[in-house]
């Protein structure tokens, strides 16, 4: 079996080796051919390592692969840790990964950067694979840097687009920020566990959570509590909570196909997972969980409203990504971790396709990304409009479908969580619904439905994706449906997007993740949760009847009288209500604020050092001031080397009279 591990991160890391450093030979099919093979490898082996762990009931696989070295003690290995949890993991981000690459042909056919590109995602693919495959912290945090390196390089892209430099390089530091609270967080555990391995540091976790630290002078500290949150605030980073969030939604200056690895399954899920596994550790800290629970209900609620007054289509998708993470995140502070890495694989499949489908619709639009110039789509592009509602649907929660199942399981879950700040966040959640329902079909009802407005800007010009430079268009291109390359991978999406949810039964009720994660039994909702259900079909009529569902018919029915039937009223209630319009448009002043406090705080503090530390210390009292000095004793001691013999003998009398002089007295 240890083979067949090894197989499925390294074969996605063969192609990308081979097509970064031999694409000029191989050419553009050569990139994508082998890249996409060694991802397809990855992913048969992966649905087989799935079936061989949760079909024929295979135990926990714990392995060391290799032995790095040996410190004091202490082990740095590679090592897999293979269950139901990375078994799920590994499927899902193989299958989005494989849909991604193969629809990355279609979509980047004209890039000079093509060979490039299809070794980044690949390697991208091998980043997040051993990630989730660790079996101890030194693989964990190497797939955790990886995965943000590479998001870099993806992000940054177009890199003679400045705003994809500064996009990449906000991300690269926002992450560094959570890494800093990552690191420190394994730290605290390597220090009081002694280990680097997952099984040895759970086995710590009661004792840490008695063990206490001082950390300002008069204030012991809970060990375990101090490490969980150190560890959430990584979380934070790669899976963009408040206040961690802002990179996310600038990174859409990467190209569409990285919009959905990134935001997907990928990267942003790092966190959710992480914390999932770590959950004999957040266990035994109620005040752990409830941080947790709150960032997660902020980031839920709040990122959801910016996403009503977007009008880039990517960015309407990205901010959807913020909220639904928020989501996973306050399943996670509820001790319903297997709730919220159902929505994570739920919801995979549904954002993936979504931004799969905004990319089809820029390639019709000849890379336009303005909702205000779309519309009226729906008779051209058959395929992406239906795949786009289903993806829409199974965003907003609607019966049947896969986001129906994971997002009501969450909030269900967190009405019963005794948690301290679980109210707080139910009701956050709860009005997330009808927020999620009215940006997802603003969306849709813009870009699919209604007058045509492409027509009407023939003449606009406007940054190709690429980066080249703006340029017009003298006639009206009808759009037309995107390539099989780009249509397949829609439709391959939107399957799961819909069945995906019918496992909820083994899933959140069952012991599918009870190799995998712990939870104490008076933190148990699932388990109160599951003494109710019935099935699929009782799990929906029960939904149908609870708010949640109502929420989002509200939301969709505001969205389709607002932005269909009486346009007008969108003006009335944009002027009327200009103050709350600014505040999201401005995304609650996060940026401004980062970039005067943080940015410019820095550079302020730079400028400091560098004139009194710098300037004034250092050049001018060390070096410059010594060469002064010097300089200055030089110039009088040269007046006592005369060269006149009696004055050097007049000179050693004096000094043997005081040496004289000294020693009688």
């Amino acid at each position: 079996m240890e083979n067949v591990y090894l197989a499925v991160v390294l074969a996605p890391l063969f192609g990308a080796i081979v097509a970064g450093l031999f694409g000029r030979q191989i050419g553009r099919v050569g990139a994508h051919t082998v890249t996409i093979l060694g991802v397809a490898i990855s992913f048969v082996l992966s649905v087989w390592v799935f079936k061989h762990h949760v079909f024929d009931g295979a135990d926990v696989h714990n392995a060391t692969v290799y032995t790095w070295m040996i410190s004091d003690g202490i082990r740095f290995e590679i090592g897999f840790l293979v269950d139901n949890l990375t078994a799920l993991m590994m499927l899902v981000v193989t299958f989005v990964s494989l849909m991604v690459h193969i629809y990355t042909i279609g979509y980047m056919h004209d890039d000079p950067g093509y060979q490039r590109f299809f070794a980044y995602i690949s390697l991208f693919t091998f980043s997040m694979l051993m990630l989730v495959m660790a079996n101890n912290f030194l693989q964990l945090f190497f797939g955790w840097e990886a995965v943000g390196l590479v998001s870099y390089l993806l992000i940054g892209f177009w890199y003679k687009r400045p705003t994809a430099i500064y996009a990449n390089m906000k991300a690269f530091v926002v992450n560094r920020v959570g890494d800093f609270g990552f690191i420190l967080g394994i730290g605290a555990l390597l220090f009081y566990a002694g280990s680097l391995d997952y099984y040895e540091v759970f086995a710590e976790a009661e004792g840490m959570s008695a063990a206490t630290i001082t950390i300002l002078p008069g204030t012991d500290w809970s060990l375990l509590t101090v490490a969980c949150i150190l560890l959430f605030i990584g979380a934070m980073g790669k899976s963009a909570q408040v206040p961690l969030h802002v990179w996310l939604p600038d990174s859409m200056e990467g190209p569409t196909p990285i919009s959905a690895l990134i935001h997907a399954a990928t990267m942003v899920t790092a966190g959710i997972f992480m914390v999932a596994r770590m959950s004999p550790l957040f266990e035994f800290s109620t005040a752990a969980l409830s941080f947790v629970l709150v960032i997660g209900a902020l980031t839920a609620f709040f990122m959801g409203l910016i996403g009503i007054v977007q009008n880039d289509i990517k960015r309407v998708v990205a901010y959807s990504t913020l909220s639904q993470l928020g989501y996973m995140t306050v399943a996670l502070g509820a001790s319903a971790y297997a709730a919220g890495i159902f929505h994570l694989m739920t919801h995979a499949f549904f954002k993936a396709l979504l931004f799969l489908a905004a990319g089809s619709v820029i390639i019709a639009l000849h890379h336009e990304q303005d909702m205000r110039r779309m519309g009226g789509l729906r008779k051209y592009m058959p395929i992406t409009y239906v795949t786009a509602l289903v993806g829409s649907l199974a965003l907003i929660g609607f019966p049947f479908f896969s986001g129906f199942f994971s997002k009501d399981g969450i909030i269900e879950a967190v009405s019963l969580s005794t948690t301290p700040g679980a109210g707080f966040a139910y009701v956050l959640v709860l009005l997330g619904v009808f927020v999620t329902a009215l940006y997802t079909f603003r969306m849709f009802f813009m870009v699919f439905h209604g007058e045509e407005r492409f027509r009407n800007v023939a003449h606009h010009g406007h940054e190709d994706e690429h980066g080249d430079g703006g340029h017009g268009h003298g006639h009206v291109h009808e759009p037309r449906e995107s390539p099989w390359v780009v249509t397949v991978p829609l439709i391959l999406l939107a399957i799961p997007s819909v069945v995906a949810g019918y496992v909820v039964g083994p899933v959140l009720f069952g012991d599918f993740f009870s190799d995998s994660i712990f939870v104490l039994q008076d933190n148990d909702v699932l388990a109160r949760l599951g003494e109710g259900y019935t099935g699929i079909m009782g799990f929906v009529v029960h939904g149908i009847m609870m708010p949640p569902f109502w929420l989002a018919m509200a939301g969709l029915a505001t969205a389709w009288y607002v932005y269909m039937v009486n346009p007008r009223i969108a003006d009335t209630i944009k002027s009327r209500f200009q103050w709350l319009y600014t505040v999201l448009d401005r995304k609650y002043g996060f940026d401004e604020f980062n970039a005067f406090v943080f940015a410019g705080g820095s550079l302020g503090l730079g400028r400091w050092l560098w004139r009194f530390g710098d300037m004034l210390f250092i050049d001018g009292l060390l070096v410059n001031g010594s060469a002064r000095t010097v300089g200055l004793i030089s110039r009088y001691a040269r007046y006592v080397q005369t060269g006149y013999l009696y004055h050097y003998a007049f000179a050693m009398i004096i000094g043997l009279l005081v040496l004289l002089t000294v020693f009688v007295l």
